[in-house]
């Protein structure tokens, strides 16, 4: 699947759409509601098996992503901002918590991720800490947004899930 040039088109969430969307241990799509569907730009059947980083958007920084898959490695949850890119290079973003989803055995079956509109409050901070923590990577590497992430966190004295979810209320 070729992956078009980001465009400035923003698509937004209605407040009552929830996206939901599953993927196996090695984050391959498995599962995608009719809205995940729908906003993507994608058909079910490119979805289906296609890494769900298909949808990253180039402005968001990896060291969310690299927050992300070590929380759910290690079977906890977590909510984050996430800036997605759809097929046609528009973009949307939402307010993601990923969780890890087990067998009967309590070993890691899937991954599912329920996505919903970001509040107000959160666009006007995320996207400029998310430049920024872009750019501390693109000059000094993961390490450099990790510490820089840790030093804005620090600065406001909370930690990374107290920070995003008090965005959210």
């Amino acid at each position: 699947m070729s992956r078009l040039n980001p465009t400035h088109n923003e698509k937004t969430l209605k407040s009552d759409d929830f996206i939901v969307s599953k993927t196996d241990t090695q984050g391959r799509i498995i599962y995608g509601n009719k809205i995940f569907i729908k906003i993507s730009g994608y058909d079910e059947k490119e979805l289906l098996g296609a890494p769900h980083s298909i949808l990253r958007h180039p402005e968001m920084p990896k060291v969310i992503f690299d927050l992300l898959w070590k929380r759910l490695k290690n079977k906890q949850e977590i909510f984050a901002y996430v800036k997605n890119l759809c097929k046609d290079g528009s973009f949307y973003w939402v307010f993601a918590n990923a969780t890890t989803t087990f067998d009967e055995n309590g070993s890691v079956r899937d991954f599912h991720s329920v996505r919903r509109k970001p509040s107000l409050k959160s666009m006007t901070i995320i996207p400029n800490l998310y430049h920024q923590l872009l750019s501390s990577e693109k000059l000094g590497g993961l390490e450099a947004s990790e510490a820089l992430l840790q030093k804005y966190l620090d600065e406001k004295g909370v930690d990374y899930d107290s920070f995003i979810l008090s965005l959210q209320q």
